[in-house]
């Protein structure tokens, strides 16, 4: 089980890191699951990512208060935007377009939800 842990952890990474330079893609879930994962599978790595200069802080924010930083919350906000606006140009049925508004919506809801980091 380890080792399934530590992949996944290491795909999370891979794909958390992606995100910073892919705009539509999500850095900090990311982050998050890989934390998870290995704190299930190496503590070595779970220490090295929890004292991150850039990913510690985050982590610490969501696993002591369920917190999301100001600035994370604009930009998630504006990339939900930005990939309805998207859907939108390409002309997308009207009921994916619904399903779309209805999920990103809840992401907005919950996203805003959360303390300020």
């Amino acid at each position: 089980m380890r080792a399934f842990w530590a992949t996944l952890g290491l795909l999370s990474l891979g794909l958390g890191i992606i995100g910073i330079a892919v705009p539509l893609l999500p850095t900090v879930p990311f982050i998050l699951l890989a934390a998870f994962c290995f704190a299930r599978s190496s503590e070595r790595l779970h220490i090295w990512l929890l004292s991150h200069h850039r990913f510690g802080p985050v982590i610490e924010d969501w696993n002591r208060r369920g917190a999301i930083s100001a600035k994370v919350k604009r930009i998630s906000t504006v990339s939900i935007l930005a990939v309805f606006s998207i859907s939108l140009i390409l002309g997308l049925r009207p009921l994916i377009l619904g399903i779309q508004a209805v999920v990103l919506g809840c992401v907005a809801v919950f996203i805003w939800t959360r303390p300020n980091g």
